[in-house]
């Protein structure tokens, strides 16, 4: 029997936002195969730092680990985005010293992912669907960077990687600007069955798109 664990935050536990429709987790419950199930440990809201907190919940009946987070932390730091600046050089540090400390922690909650010694797979974030052009174009080059941090650290721990960025891509994918629809929901259950099913390889990054 193989069970999976969702941690993070409302990639994942995006049920709010679904108008009752089903969530990720009701999706992947009916996209795996039999033998296969799946608990949903992540929680909307949720931090980087407060994974550790799930990861308590773990059982020995959990095979497979699956993470999306980080989105939360980017959004706390949304500020950065606005503060008056003498020159570009300048906004780029600002931002640059908010992605190291993110890069810093992301790293350490992926060492106790990793402590578990379960097949562990992590996602990027994805860029949202805002309504004001210029304000979207912001937030998709500063995801860059934050996505540029967890794609090395998984690099780095040759863990498998769920583009969101190529799975969220439409409108109708989002249930307000950041949080998965029922579409987008189904989209993301799809890619994590694929994710934990693909057999292991000496590749270290690989990437599982839509």
């Amino acid at each position: 029997m193989s069970r999976i664990a969702l941690l993070g935050d409302s990639i994942f536990d995006n049920a709010p936002y679904t108008a009752g429709g089903p969530a990720v987790i009701d999706h992947l419950r009916r996209t795996l195969p039999s033998g296969w199930s799946a608990d949903l440990l992540a929680k909307d809201g949720a931090l980087v730092r407060d994974v550790a907190d799930q990861l308590r919940q773990l059982t020995g009946l959990h095979t497979h680990l699956v993470l999306s987070a980080g989105g939360n932390d980017a959004l706390t730091n949304a500020g950065v985005l606005e503060l008056k600046v003498r020159s570009s050089g300048e906004a780029l540090l600002h931002l640059g010293d908010v992605v190291d400390a993110f890069e810093n922690a992301y790293r350490a909650m992926l060492s106790d992912c990793i402590g578990f010694g379960l097949p562990l797979v992590v996602s990027t974030i994805y860029e949202g669907q805002f309504e004001d052009p210029h304000y979207q174009k912001v937030v998709r080059v500063a995801i860059r960077t934050f996505n540029d941090a967890i794609i090395r650290a998984a690099i780095d721990k040759s863990l498998r990687v769920i583009e969101l960025r190529n799975i969220c891509r439409l409108p109708e994918d989002y249930a307000n600007p950041i949080e998965p629809s029922v579409i987008g929901g189904s989209k993301i259950a799809q890619a994590i069955a694929r994710a934990v099913q693909e057999p292991l390889t000496p590749f270290s990054g690989a990437r599982i798109a839509a």
